[in-house]
């Protein structure tokens, strides 16, 4: 057995369709000027790593890198030194069964021919002569059998640019209505989602909040797009995002997995409320930084990857078309669109006006049966009105309104309901009030804006329009 004695002693072959190998021979070079060969094998196993096999004294002496080979001199990955395979396995292609020893997908990453340039037992020097990998390579031993593999050459693509390491991400403005002219714009959807950039690199993702936070950890479920994107590196702007039962996008759903921490409630809201990543601008695509670029280039490229699994995926943009892009949100009951200008750069930490965000808002009126101080320099005076509305001969209390409020409203409505107050809640029905509430006779009736109904009955983001009356609102 020789050579691949730990090879065939790790596998059972009649379950396995990788080739058995017989005993270790020399390499079948036809002549002295034929070069040795190497094999990149791309391994989707239950971690995704890449294995890279040099042919050397009948076998082929392998490594597992974790990372894939580094483009980029200024870069040393990870190589683990493993079993030597057999000659046979560098045409290997196929799917490992489960409950075999490497289980998973196997393919063909890049194949070619190699010089030797130093072959030690602590270091291997190569010039690689493939479709993918070209030039000098050095392989080293740091401890164990773990080693570093090391590209010497300048990158083989003279102009790739570093990966960004933190994106802030851009912003957008409100804006009551759709801009003009509506040819040059772009129009996505909004989701009621939290923003993360998301960072993939060697396989590997890390997802980061709008305000830098690392928050890989609460997603696991979408690690799963670094093995989709393989080597290719990329940065994605994009919104996490927990659908409902009628498939929408639904911020109390996604809730529940936000700020957890614990290993264990994250696996299990995880089963509970799965999350989808919806990717919709590229940053930073395999050597190249669009941040610069037009956005109408971006979308095209992130189109161009195909990005189409169980828990992420690139929505659809439309090119003009505003008002059936807004109506569509209507009639799917979204939160709205954004608005991107087809030929603006990405300014990152930037609340631009080239991306306008224009939001669909329920409107509808209800009663005020109470109020709860302001802070500061509104201590003592109206801060907050606490709403309801009448059913079936009860007050239903529908939630705290805390925006939409100029100073003089709040003024306005201080005069108003102060004379009105009662020692008791009217509210009937529905969650408890606040306890610092003060509660009055529900006799005035305001308009309202609101994003949604929450499953517990109350308003999610709502604003005050106005009173009823015809007294005028304020900044809403």
């Amino acid at each position: 057995m020789g050579k691949l004695r730990e090879y065939q002693r790790k596998r059972s072959f009649e379950a396995t369709p990788e080739p058995a190998g017989g005993p270790s021979l020399p390499s079948p070079q036809a002549g002295r000027d034929e070069k040795p060969r190497f094999v990149v094998q791309e391994h989707h196993a239950r971690r995704l790593h890449w294995d890279f096999r040099l042919e050397r004294d009948g076998a082929l002496v392998s490594w597992a890198v974790p990372r894939g080979v580094p483009a980029d001199p200024k870069r040393n990955h990870l190589a683990v030194h493993v079993e030597d395979h057999p000659l046979e396995y560098i045409d290997f292609a196929g799917e490992i069964p489960k409950g075999n020893y490497g289980a998973g997908k196997v393919s063909l990453w890049d194949q070619g021919t190699y010089e030797t340039l130093k072959w030690e037992p602590d270091e291997v020097m190569v010039v690689l002569h493939g479709k993918r990998l070209q030039g000098r390579y050095v392989l080293f031993s740091t401890r164990g059998q773990d080693w570093m593999i090391h590209r010497m050459d300048p990158p083989s693509d003279p102009g790739r640019q570093p990966m960004p390491e933190k994106v802030v991400p851009m912003l957008a403005r409100l804006s009551r209505v759709l801009p003009a002219p509506d040819a040059a714009y772009g129009y996505e959807f909004k989701w009621d989602g939290i923003r993360a950039v998301v960072y993939v690199q060697g396989g590997r993702v890390t997802l980061q909040s709008r305000n830098l936070e690392d928050i890989s950890h609460r997603y696991p479920e979408l690690r799963g797009l670094g093995a989709e994107l393989g080597t290719r590196e990329a940065v994605l702007d994009g919104e996490v995002v927990a659908l409902d039962a009628a498939g929408r996008p639904s911020f109390e759903q996604l809730q529940q997995r936000m700020g957890l921490n614990s290993e264990a409630d994250i696996r299990r809201q995880m089963k509970q409320v799965p999350v989808l990543y919806m990717a919709f601008d590229l940053l930073y695509d395999d050597g190249r930084n669009l941040i610069g670029v037009p956005y109408s280039e971006r979308r095209e490229r992130l189109e161009a990857i195909k990005l189409n699994g169980r828990n992420w995926l690139t929505p659809p943009y439309s090119a003009g078309g505003g008002e059936a892009m807004l109506e569509a949100s209507r009639q799917q009951r979204l939160e709205g669109v954004m608005a991107k200008k087809l030929d603006s750069p990405y300014e990152p930490g930037q609340r631009s006006g080239a991306w306008l965000k224009v939001k669909n808002h329920e409107e509808q009126d209800f009663v005020i049966g109470g109020y709860v101080e302001g802070e500061g320099r509104r201590k003592g005076q109206v801060g907050a009105l606490l709403v309801g509305y009448q059913k079936d001969g009860e007050f239903v209390y529908a939630g705290k309104v805390g925006t939409g409020f100029s100073d003089r409203t709040l003024d306005q409505l201080d005069r108003l309901l102060k004379p009105l107050k009662r020692p008791s809640s009217p509210f009937t029905q529905g969650a408890s009030p606040p306890r610092a509430a003060h509660f009055v006779e529900p006799k005035l009736v305001g308009l309202f804006e609101f994003a949604e109904w929450t499953r517990g009955g109350q308003l999610r983001a709502p604003a005050f329009k106005g009173l009823r009356d015809g007294r005028p609102g304020g900044d809403a």
